[in-house]
């Protein structure tokens, strides 16, 4: 017997079609899905690699901002330290100066002429003192300004301490003079 078929040969190419297409559709549709997963984890994991290099770059930006501040107070710590050290080295080479002053003011002062008080502020040096005679006095300024140690002595203050007028000038206790006078130091002798 001869089998003849009486389907629609049309109708079942159809569903042939309509099978294969639903299994390429589905079949690119789990593709697609494991692309996307794929791409996914991929991107996540991108992710977190580079949080985790932020994370290390943070880290090591506190380390070195962290080192900058201590390089910094060492910085301050150095230049106190060098401004004692200047201080020091100014006062090493300053310490014969003294010497020199004490020599100059003992070889400038006249016989009758004594110094009671001596006060130095910065280059300024006040000196209180007694003497016999104004001429004396006038005398040590003129030696004063004549050394290389000092310049522009001043005369502030001159005071008579005379009691009782003539009848004490044989008694030298009475006849002395107070005097206050300014000197300034010599710019040329700070370095000496």
């Amino acid at each position: 017997m001869a089998r003849i078929n009486l389907l629609p040969w049309r109708e079942q190419l159809r569903k042939e079609r309509r099978k294969q297409f639903t299994f390429v559709a589905g079949g690119s549709a789990a593709l697609m899905l494991l692309v996307i997963f794929y791409v996914h984890l991929h991107i996540g994991s991108l992710i977190q690699d580079q949080q985790s290099r932020n994370s290390y770059m943070k880290q090591q930006i506190s380390d070195v901002e962290s080192r900058i501040k201590e390089i910094e107070n060492l910085e301050k710590q150095k230049q106190q330290l060098l401004a004692r050290m200047h201080v020091i080295e100014q006062l090493q080479s300053n310490r014969p100066e003294i010497v020199h002053i004490f020599y100059e003011l003992a070889k400038a002062t006249p016989d009758g002429l004594y110094l009671d008080r001596i006060v130095q502020s910065g280059r300024i040096i006040t000196l209180t003192g007694r003497s016999q005679s104004n001429a004396r006095v006038s005398t040590f300024m003129r030696n004063l300004d004549s050394s290389a140690w000092f310049e522009n002595p001043v005369l502030d203050v001159i005071e008579s301490n005379e009691k009782g007028g003539n009848q004490n000038k044989g008694n030298s206790d009475n006849s002395w003079r107070k005097f206050t006078l300014h000197v300034t130091q010599a710019e040329a002798t700070k370095g000496k």
